[in-house]
């Protein structure tokens, strides 16, 4: 197993309210990347993410899923957390992980109760906060209504890397506001059968006929007011957690998600240093090995009780079998058994 320099590594929690479509988004994000060579679905209860029976029969998740995916030479430990409200502590503990947030946000219900509170949440420990806009091959809300709703419920300023042509039936795709490109959507692209990612200029003569006329002269007018009003991309500002970058497309067919995944892992940074009594811990300059647990879960393996410590190092490098000081217990403990997990299933490793 490969082990990972600290400055390759991401730490993302997913976010949102119930069914705005975390689970599908980390579905796809597995399959993009390469991990898994289908995409489930919650409706059949089938996903990777959701492997608990309770969490199937319910048809949403109950607690948080650790699924670690390597894109782009780098190690994204993405963490699915619940989006109902009973099981929203789980989602508390699990922020402590991460480095970074994605707000999922359903197109056609915008913010909703549980995005606000767990949006304070983040704010409260300053996390980068990144926004991706899903469910656009469904109907959904005006795109500019819905970014204004993201700034006045949240209170954090938006930008929009990419904007959407249409939605629901009359979704043609997204524009690369950069790239000066338009990646046109197909239903086709879903975890069983790959649809070819077209890209096109917008200059280029053939957008006209392969989005319609209909669709390009609101697009450019949209493009042109966006242009003048909306806020500009500032790194720093996003490492503060005071710029949220804001994407869009359906998580379900697997639309977007290659685009997001891209300029997620060139915005977001590397684990950030973590405090303790005695200061920060610098990830990147503490040798000394440390590292805290922030979930505990029990009878994840059902052919006998056991319970699993997540634990999220903050320094140095962990080795299978090495003594550590465990400060609550004031006594040394030998760190025996490590294990590696992508969602239910679990290895043994020798380092990480």
């Amino acid at each position: 197993m490969k082990v990972y320099r600290t400055d390759e590594i991401r730490n993302v929690v997913l976010l949102g309210h119930g069914g705005s479509g975390k689970t599908s988004l980390a579905e796809a994000m597995l399959y993009v990347s390469g991990a898994t060579n289908r995409m489930g679905k919650i409706s059949e209860s089938n996903t990777t993410s959701d492997f608990d029976k309770e969490e199937q029969k319910r048809g949403f998740s109950i607690s948080t899923s650790l699924i670690p995916i390597e894109w782009e030479k780098a190690k994204i430990n993405i963490l699915d957390t619940p989006g109902h409200q009973d099981f929203s502590e789980d989602t508390y503990r699990t922020l402590m992980a991460a480095d970074s947030a994605v707000m999922v946000i359903d197109a056609s219900k915008g913010v909703e109760a549980q995005t606000r509170k767990l949006f304070k949440v983040c704010v409260m420990r300053h996390i980068p906060i990144f926004t991706f806009i899903n469910k656009m091959d469904r109907e959904a809300k005006d795109t500019f209504d819905l970014l204004d709703e993201i700034e006045k419920e949240l209170g954090i300023a938006t930008c929009p890397v990419n904007w959407p042509i249409g939605s629901g039936k009359e979704f043609k795709g997204v524009f690369d506001r950069q790239k000066q490109e338009v990646e046109l959507f197909s239903d086709t692209k879903k975890g069983t059968s790959v649809g070819e990612v077209k890209k096109v200029d917008i200059n280029n003569p053939e957008i006209d006929w392969l989005i319609g006329t209909e669709a390009k002269v609101p697009l450019e007018e949209e493009i042109e007011l966006l242009d003048g009003a909306a806020a500009e991309f500032d790194q720093e500002l996003v490492s503060k957690g005071e710029l949220s970058p804001v994407f869009f497309g359906s998580a379900l067919t697997n639309f977007g998600v290659e685009t997001f995944l891209q300029h997620f892992l060139a915005m977001t940074s590397s684990p950030l240093p973590r405090m303790s009594d005695q200061g920060p811990i610098d990830p990147m300059k503490e040798k000394d090995f440390s590292a805290f647990v922030f979930k505990i879960q029990a009878n994840m393996n059902k052919a006998h009780r056991d319970r699993i410590a997540f634990m999220r190092i903050c320094s140095g490098e962990f080795e299978a079998g090495m003594n550590v000081y465990h400060i609550q217990g004031g006594r040394e403990v030998r760190l025996s058994q490590p294990q590696q997990m992508m969602a239910s299933e679990r290895k043994m490793i020798d380092k990480a």
